[in-house]
């Protein structure tokens, strides 16, 4: 699945930090300046489900 964060350096790296925690990223774009925004970014986020482990 591809996912396309918007917003400020800090706030793609959190949600980063936030989508690593839960699923298995393959492969991060490079940040790209949003045209419309000053000082926000855009990175496109490629994501697979992570497995799940038997729970006993």
């Amino acid at each position: 699945m591809r996912i396309r964060l918007d917003g400020t350096h800090a706030e793609i790296t959190y949600s980063m930090f936030r989508l690593r925690e839960i699923f298995t990223v393959t492969s991060v774009s490079r940040a790209f300046p949003d045209r419309a925004r000053p000082r926000t970014y855009r990175v496109f986020v490629d994501i697979i489900p992570r497995e799940i482990k038997n729970a006993r």
